[in-house]
């Protein structure tokens, strides 16, 4: 029945399936309200007119993204997002088997109907068609995230400098007092579609992972043949340095990356971290720790399975480290710049979106 079910235009147009009947006793979904949004759920009610109501027996929902939004026409390759749902106390919770994704634009309208006894319907005009976004992970989906990225880590391998590589003219000396500082920038939307930090979190990108036979940082870099190492480690992440789990992804490629914030302790990134990121032990974690020597240095290990991309929150000077060329290659590649996670990956993906 539903493959050959036509629905009538959200314009206010009635359906041109003479099937269609008795539209005059339904009422028309008035004051669309959407409430508790989460990344894969939300809650809609609306007003009715008492004229009719007692015998809707359906709701038609019909919800697009909004950046790909059609005609309405209920097709099978539509489903799931058109929704037949027999009619229910309001609000009504929709999730589950709609496959939302996080932090996603949608449009939504609805229909009353009254299933007859031929087993076709009678429908109502659209309502208005409203907007909404769905929201970012939670920090359930997120420990779920975090619990993934732990499986595949590995084994701990030291390290001593963080590093960042960028073209000649980022490190260029030549610039007024005020800019003798890497500055924090908003995050691209890189990795997985709900992180909350994307597009968020303001910061400086810094790599710590060294290769396994020299134990030192690689010598290629997609970002560019000249870099800066901050040396030691413990001026970026020491005993004031709040370590947070940012996110965990892939780029349709072997290689897997997990995005983690270093925030000093009250800084304007550890308040937006807190509550919205898992907060690591920076000694006992699977990622990225240290521990103090009997001489009161500290030393680091980073996981040796997984590409760390971390995220320092505060304005970091130039004077902290020095700046040389490297020897290998610019590989263009290995970029992670809004690079899109792949949804397939059933290594690094949950079942709330991509």
């Amino acid at each position: 029945a539903l493959g050959s079910l036509k629905l009538c235009d959200r314009t206010g147009q009635y359906s041109a399936d003479s099937s269609f009947g008795n539209m005059d006793n339904l009422p028309v979904p008035q004051q669309i309200r959407i409430s508790n949004i989460t990344c894969d759920s939300f809650k809609i009610s609306w007003d009715m007119e008492i004229r009719g109501r007692e015998r809707i027996t359906h709701f038609f929902i019909d919800l697009n993204k909004k950046e790909i939004r059609k005609d309405n026409k209920f097709k099978l390759k539509d489903v799931p997002t058109k929704l037949v749902a027999k009619a229910v106390p309001l609000p009504m919770m929709v999730r589950g088997h709609w496959f939302l994704s996080p932090r996603t634009e949608y449009t939504v309208a609805v229909q009353t109907a009254a299933k007859r006894a031929d087993g076709d319907y009678s429908v109502s005009l659209w309502s208005e068609i409203i907007e909404f976004c769905t929201a970012d992970y939670s920090s359930v989906h997120l420990k779920q995230l975090l619990q993934k990225a732990e499986a595949i880590a590995g084994r701990m391998l030291p390290f001593t400098v963080f590093y960042r590589n960028q073209q000649r003219e980022f490190f260029q000396q030549d610039r007024d007092t005020q800019c003798q500082q890497m500055l924090p920038v908003v995050k691209d939307n890189s990795g997985s579609h709900g992180s909350p930090i994307s597009a968020k979190l303001e910061g400086i990108f810094f790599s710590c992972n060294t290769e396994f036979n020299t134990g030192q940082p690689p010598q290629d870099s997609p970002y560019g043949p000249y870099r800066f190492q901050v040396r030691p480690a413990e001026d970026l992440f020491n005993h004031n340095t709040n370590i947070y789990f940012g996110d965990f992804y892939c780029m349709y490629t072997s290689y897997h990356y997990v995005i983690l914030v270093l925030a000093p302790a009250g800084s304007k990134g550890d308040v937006f971290c807190r509550g919205r990121l898992p907060v690591l032990d920076r000694s006992n974690n699977r990622f990225l720790t240290y521990t103090e020597e009997e001489e009161g240095q500290l030393s680091f290990l980073h996981a040796q399975n997984v590409v760390l991309e971390v995220i320092y929150t505060e304005p970091v000077d130039l004077s902290l480290g020095t700046v040389s060329q490297i020897s290998g290659h610019q590989l263009m590649s290995l970029s992670t710049a809004n690079a899109k996670k792949d949804p397939s990956c059933k290594i690094c993906n949950i079942s709330v979106g991509r």
